[in-house]
């Protein structure tokens, strides 16, 4: 009778969590291009060096369904191949279930010089993912309650329910391109395009594929002062309007905003949603942003941004923290070497 009461209350409880979660996003950053591997695969080895960064998004920190994404990458250019490769390894934790998700992804993309300052890179990328909900842990069932004492710490459960609510694992495949050239960027991503099956059950529950699309235009505003070592070149400066659309299954956002650039201060502002699109009759609209940021001489960049959420659960959310570091590692082999090709890739690094 327990074994049957049991497997009632589990079979509603991953009803109403997957009833929602069906339609539920990906993981998302605030500074999506510090997150380069994760927003496209085509961006592996687009420095044309070693690359090492992390990310770190805490959403919602007002609520007890907040969100918690940790990131970390390396990618690097194989000059003799003409190829960037890389790797990314996520940890995602999600709402009052704490439905906790890590990813293992290998990234390649190629380069292909199209004309004069203009280039092309296709990516892919393969993704182990293992997704945990954690029942044992986050419920109680009803042969754990002592009817002697209720309020008292529940007793261990039996752990048997023939593999409900275990781990699962899937394969996911992904596909980017990018188009650049010295001042103009254009990419597009799909992730989970084979659709692997999400469901703790027996049954199917697709993963949706999610679309990205990104772009973006530097502005130069002349040069600043004159930098302060043996190059005697000038501090850049410059101001790039961006702008990054996403779909997942129902859901649609769009970032647009920009970055200002006065070497070696980065300031961001811009705005997330599409208010004219409505979801489930609410109005799609999500949050403000900005971002500080510094990028050094010496190879690294640090960023800290805050959404201000304008969406109905309001700024007493706690809005979202996201705080990203990168390092750029010179050549040992050749240092100085001159670049492998006539311009560098234009967009942001926050």
């Amino acid at each position: 009778m327990f074994r049957s009461f049991i497997y009632i209350v589990f079979c509603i409880l991953m009803y109403i969590i997957y009833t929602g979660d069906a339609y539920a996003q990906d993981p998302q950053y605030t500074q999506y291009y510090a997150a380069p591997l994760y927003l496209n695969p085509a961006f592996a080895g687009s420095d044309l060096q070693g690359r090492i960064g992390a990310n770190y998004r805490t959403q919602w920190p007002g609520l007890d369904a907040q969100f918690k994404t940790f990131s970390v990458y390396y990618d690097t250019f194989l000059e003799r191949y003409n190829s960037g490769v890389g790797v990314m390894v996520m940890n995602d934790t999600e709402g009052a279930a704490n439905l906790k998700s890590l990813t293992i992804s290998g990234i390649y993309a190629y380069e292909l010089k199209l004309a004069e300052s203009m280039y092309f890179r296709p990516g892919f990328q393969a993704s182990y993912i293992r997704r945990d909900i954690g029942f044992y842990e986050n419920l109680v069932f009803a042969n754990q309650i002592d009817p002697n004492d209720p309020f008292a710490p529940p007793m261990p459960g039996d752990g048997n329910l023939n593999g409900l609510g275990d781990p699962i694992d899937m394969l996911s495949l992904s596909f980017g391109g990018l188009f650049f050239t010295e001042n103009f960027w254009l990419g597009a991503s799909a992730h989970h395009v084979n659709q692997p099956n999400q469901s703790f059950f027996d049954g199917e529950s697709k993963l949706p594929v999610k679309f990205s699309g990104h772009a973006g235009y530097r502005i130069p505003l002349g040069h600043g002062a004159m930098k302060r070592d043996f190059t005697h070149t000038y501090k850049q400066r410059y101001i790039t309007p961006t702008l990054n659309y996403k779909r997942q299954g129902p859901f649609e956002q769009l970032d647009v905003g920009a970055y200002l650039y006065a070497e070696p201060l980065i300031v961001g502002f811009w705005y997330r949603g599409l208010p004219y699109k409505p979801i489930n009759q609410e109005s799609n609209r999500d949050a403000l942003v900005v971002l500080l940021g510094l990028s050094l001489p010496t190879g690294m960049d640090i960023g800290y941004s805050f959404d201000y959420t304008v969406s109905q659960l309001g700024i007493q959310s706690g809005g979202a923290h996201e705080i990203s570091i990168s390092f750029s590692l010179p050549d040992r082999k050749n240092p100085g070497a001159p670049r492998l090709r006539d311009t560098i890739l234009p967009c942001p690094k926050f």
